[in-house]
C-alpha cells in the first residue's frame, strides 16, 4: 500500500527531486558513518576527516581517506541507484541532490546529480584549485604518503567536504533551487539530521521518507515509508511502469 501512495505522489507532484543520504548505499556494502556501528563509533572524525587535521598532519588523513577511496570504488551500484536512474529516464524524477561521496548515482545512470558533501573522483589543492582525477591521486598514493599538486606543488585535499568545511556554494545553490522549483521532495535513506542539508525537504511544497528506521522530519512528511530502500525503489518503478 506505501508504495502505491509512493507512486501516486509522484504521479501527481511533478516535478519530483530526490535527496539521498547513506542508507541508500549501505545496500551496496559502504558502511553508514554515522549509526552505532559506523566509522565515527571506531574513529574520531576530528582526528582523521576534519580541515584542521589535514592542514596538521594531511599524511595521516590521507591514510584514512586512500582506504575509504578503495572502498567505495570497489562498490557498485544497487537496485536502488538503478531504480532512481530509470525514474529519472522516465521523467519521473528531475534530479538527484545527494549527501554521499561514492558517485554510485553517476555511475548506476542518473545524469542530473547535485553531490553537497563532494565525492572520491577528484582531489583538489586549497592553494591553487587545481583538481585532479581520482585515478592519478590513488598513482600517486603508490609511491608517497600524500599526493601533491602537479602545479604548485601544495599537499592536495581529498575531493569530500571535511568537518569543519563550508559545503561547495554552487551544489548547495542548486540543491536549494531544485528543492524549492519542485512539487515534491522524495528523501531516500537519510535520517535528515546533518544541516544544512536536512533542511532541503522543507523549502518544498511537500516532501516523502524512505528510510530505515525514524527521521527527524517523520511529522512533516506527507508520507513515510519505513523500509529499505532498492526494495521500495524497485517496486516504485513497477508501479509507476
Amino acid at each position: 500500500m506505501a508504495v502505491a501512495e509512493l507512486a501516486a505522489l509522484i504521479r501527481e507532484r511533478q516535478p519530483c527531486v530526490v535527496l539521498t543520504g547513506a542508507g541508500i548505499s549501505t545496500e551496496s556494502g559502504i558502511p553508514d558513518f554515522r549509526s552505532a556501528t559506523g566509522i565515527w563509533a571506531e574513529v574520531d572524525p576530528f582526528e582523521v576527516a576534519s580541515i584542521q587535521a589535514f592542514r596538521r598532519d594531511p599524511e595521516r588523513v590521507w591514510r584514512f581517506y586512500r582506504q575509504r577511496i578503495d572502498l567505495l570504488r570497489q562498490a557498485e551500484p544497487n537496485a536502488g541507484h538503478l531504480a532512481l536512474a530509470e525514474l529519472e529516464a522516465r521523467g519521473f524524477v528531475r534530479a538527484v541532490v545527494t549527501q554521499n561521496i561514492d558517485t554510485l548515482h553517476s555511475r548506476a545512470g542518473s545524469k542530473e546529480v547535485v553531490e553537497v558533501h563532494g565525492s572520491i573522483r577528484s582531489a583538489q589543492c586549497l592553494e591553487c584549485l587545481w583538481s585532479e582525477p581520482a585515478e592519478k591521486v590513488l598513482a600517486q598514493l603508490e609511491e608517497r604518503p600524500a599526493p601533491l599538486c602537479p602545479h604548485c606543488h601544495a599537499v592536495l585535499k581529498p575531493g569530500v567536504v571535511l568537518f569543519g568545511e563550508l559545503l561547495p556554494a554552487a551544489a548547495m545553490e542548486r540543491a536549494v533551487e531544485l528543492a524549492r522549483s519542485s512539487a515534491l521532495v522524495l528523501v531516500v535513506g537519510s535520517s535528515l539530521e546533518v544541516w544544512p542539508v536536512a533542511g532541503l525537504p522543507l523549502e518544498a511544497p511537500a516532501f516523502a521518507i524512505v528510510n530505515r528506521g525514524p527521521t527527524a522530519l517523520d511529522e512533516q512528511a506527507i508520507l513515510s515509508v519505513d523500509a529499505g530502500a532498492g526494495e521500495t525503489l524497485s517496486a516504485l518503478v513497477a508501479a509507476l511502469s
